[in-house]
């Protein structure tokens, strides 16, 4: 191979190795008031695995971002730039941690869905799973774990 032709062929490749990732949409990271909106929790979660009640990730969540305070949280999506849902799902039911026909049972997660409020479009989502647990207290702290992820990701995306 030539000289120039191996030359080229390294600087495409590097290139490509260290390509920028997809724009985060302007509105994401403009936005200065937000509404959280709780879309609820699968049934089957409470009391068992997590203590509390269906809207314990919404309050955590909400308690989260008001510490936080990069945001100012609003009570009306009428008065948001942008509109956060979230919502606790279980999408075969609480996991048991068994494998079943050699694939794991699906973990319950949080699942955040960022919308632009005047379009009503999604702008971003993002999850987090809640990993298995045997005894009630480590259930509840993973439930803690795991929103607190959710945050920490929410905060990476928006704070580039």
């Amino acid at each position: 191979m030539k000289v120039w032709l191996r030359t080229a062929l390294v600087v495409i490749l590097s290139v490509a190795a260290h390509a920028q990732r997809a724009p985060v949409p302007p509105a994401l990271l403009s936005a200065k008031t937000v509404f959280v909106s709780n879309a609820g929790a699968d049934s089957g979660l409470y009391p068992h695995p997590f203590t509390g009640g269906e809207s314990r990730g919404y309050d955590q969540f909400y308690a989260a971002l008001k510490t936080w305070g990069h945001y100012n949280l609003t009570d009306s999506p009428s008065t948001a730039d942008l509109v956060f849902e979230i919502q606790l799902i279980a999408p075969n039911g609480p996991s048991s941690g068994n494998k079943v026909n050699g694939a794991s049972d699906p973990l319950p997660m949080f699942r955040l869905t960022i919308y632009d409020r005047k379009t009503h479009y999604i702008l971003w989502a993002l999850t987090s799973s809640i990993d298995p647990a045997n005894l009630q207290k480590t259930h509840d702290k993973n439930f803690d774990d795991a929103l607190n992820l959710l945050v920490t990701d929410l905060k990476a995306v928006v704070t580039k």
